[in-house]
């Protein structure tokens, strides 16, 4: 009786759905493309100047600092002539996250056409905020893969888990068509140095040339795609100008309630200086913008070739003389410890370092990559973790990057033979790989190789992280430094008997191919 009671309730919340929800195949999607004339906004002239020096080239220049990589958007946006086109996997509602929103629609309202595309899955209680600044008569906001259910949203993950599951993870901004920033910052006070509990050690590359019109021409196939679902019959209520202006008040109050803890320039001629100083600090080298289609990744597993982790697996095998991998979610199953052997059995070093049990914010993930420590390490693979006190280095920014608790890595990083490398969202796990839609640059260019080097390499010292290895009886060991001593640990550092305990469980449970 408990059986059939279950069954009928399933049978109604899926009728409940399909009579209430939305249907997504149904909504009108007016197609855009990108702004074509780049050369005739300030940005455009500016980075097309230097362009045109180099051509068949593209400009990149590394953004390891959050500061940096914060104060860099909010120029890009202050500057916006034309358009800007931007995707985020992750936005949240703080106080950095409301000072980007409020300088976007600052542009909105000098003109500025603005296209954002969000994954919904961060986007719960959100939908009047979100709404309301798509009242803008300049701006247009669509929703990935949307929940058709605005309130029942585990439910509706149950229900429809097959479509649902699959998320975008991509990180991208372009102003006016001209440059772009990609990388591994979601939106957010952690990603720009900015939390007081812990921030991330991550990283972008902004870049100017053809590789933009590249990106905007995938930010197209995203944004026309039935996957990006407009907001407003999402919210089943038409937002006015008097909501956007409500919307507006509550924002100006909260940035005056809670500003950025550190002063931004926007004076135009500061910027435009700025702008010039990032020109010349670029380099200019043949690139390309690397994605997982989201059409592809409905295929099964053994159907995907384009996916970047084919693209991974086959460069890998052509290098020669030394990989140098930086990803907090690493999980790399027995297939990539296969190849991390063929790697080292043919005189290849390769080096990892990925998040310490205690550094790493998805306790979940650490666990899938545990069970395959002893593996990689035996298989040749120098292995690294990142302490939970690791510094960002120097920067003009008093703030610390660990803050007062916890710092975690999230920097998707790859460097092949000191010659090319990759920045962008894959984390090399089985969701990255196969699940959800990804983003990143990957430059040829040695120059921009041994910036990412000096960036990797301050990451492995030992104050900032673990060796791992293998003793005599072979049992894992962490040897770090701290006060410039040597510290040795025998179990994962830091850790409770309660994490073990949980990441014991984890490795019981079947979701390996989820992580």
């Amino acid at each position: 009786m408990k059986y059939l009671t279950f069954l009928y309730l399933c049978f109604g919340w899926v009728c409940l759905f399909s009579s209430c929800a939305p249907s997504l195949s149904d909504v009108k999607r007016e197609p855009s493309q990108a702004f074509q004339n780049h050369t005739t906004t300030l940005q455009g002239r500016v980075f097309e100047k230097e362009a045109k020096k180099h051509p068949g080239k593209s400009g990149f220049s590394l953004i390891p600092y959050g500061q940096d990589a914060f104060e860099k958007r909010m120029r890009m946006v202050a500057l916006a002539e034309k358009s800007l086109d931007i995707q985020y996997y992750i936005w949240k509602s703080d106080t950095t996250g409301t000072a980007f929103a409020y300088e976007i629609l600052r542009a909105a309202d000098r003109g500025v056409k603005v296209r954002i595309l969000l994954d919904d899955l961060g986007l719960k209680g959100r939908d009047e905020a979100i709404a309301a600044l798509d009242a803008h008569p300049n701006i247009e906001i669509r929703i990935f893969n949307p929940f058709t259910s605005r309130k029942l949203r585990g439910v509706n993950f149950l229900l429809d888990f097959e479509r649902l599951n699959h998320r975008m993870h991509n990180k991208v901004i372009v102003a006016d068509n001209a440059v772009a920033i990609i990388g591994g910052r979601n939106i957010g006070n952690h990603y720009f140095s900015v939390s007081k509990k812990g921030n991330f050690r991550d990283l972008d590359i902004i870049c100017a040339g053809p590789v933009v019109r590249e990106i905007s021409g995938v930010h197209d196939y995203f944004w026309n795609g039935k996957w990006a679902v407009p907001v407003k019959p999402l919210v089943g209520h038409v937002y006015s100008k008097k909501d956007l202006q409500k919307r507006r008040k509550k924002m100006e109050l909260a940035i005056q309630k809670n500003p950025v803890p550190y002063e931004l320039d926007l004076n135009r001629k500061d910027m435009i200086a700025e702008l010039l100083k990032e020109r010349s600090r670029m380099v200019w080298a043949k690139g390309s913008y690397v994605w997982n289609d989201p059409a592809e990744l409905k295929l099964s597993r053994e159907k995907q070739k384009h996916t970047i982790i084919r693209r991974f697996e086959s460069k890998v095998r052509s290098v020669k003389h030394s990989v140098l991998v930086e990803n907090p979610y690493f999980v790399p199953k027995d297939r990539w410890v296969s190849v991390c052997k063929d790697m080292t059995n043919r005189g290849v070093r390769v080096r990892v370092l990925t998040n310490s049990m205690r550094s790493n914010d998805v306790l979940a993930s650490h666990a899938g990559y545990a069970r395959y420590r002893k593996d990689l390490i035996r298989a040749g693979v120098e292995l690294y973790e990142l302490r939970p006190d690791a510094k960002e280095g120097k920067r003009k920014s008093k703030f610390s990057f660990s803050g007062s608790e916890n710092a975690g890595l999230h920097a998707k990083a790859m460097l092949f033979d000191g010659e090319s490398i990759f920045v962008g969202s894959f984390n090399l796990d089985p969701r990255s790989s196969v699940i959800n839609t990804e983003g990143g640059l990957y430059v040829e260019s040695r120059a921009l190789a041994r910036d990412l080097k000096d960036y990797m390499d301050a990451d492995v010292q030992p104050r900032n992280s673990y060796r791992v290895t293998l003793d005599q009886k072979g049992k894992l060991v962490w040897t770090t430094e701290v006060g410039g001593k040597k510290k040795v640990y025998h179990t994962d550092p830091q850790s409770s008997v309660w994490d073990d305990i949980l990441v014991g469980i984890m490795q019981i449970l079947p979701i390996e191919d989820q992580l």
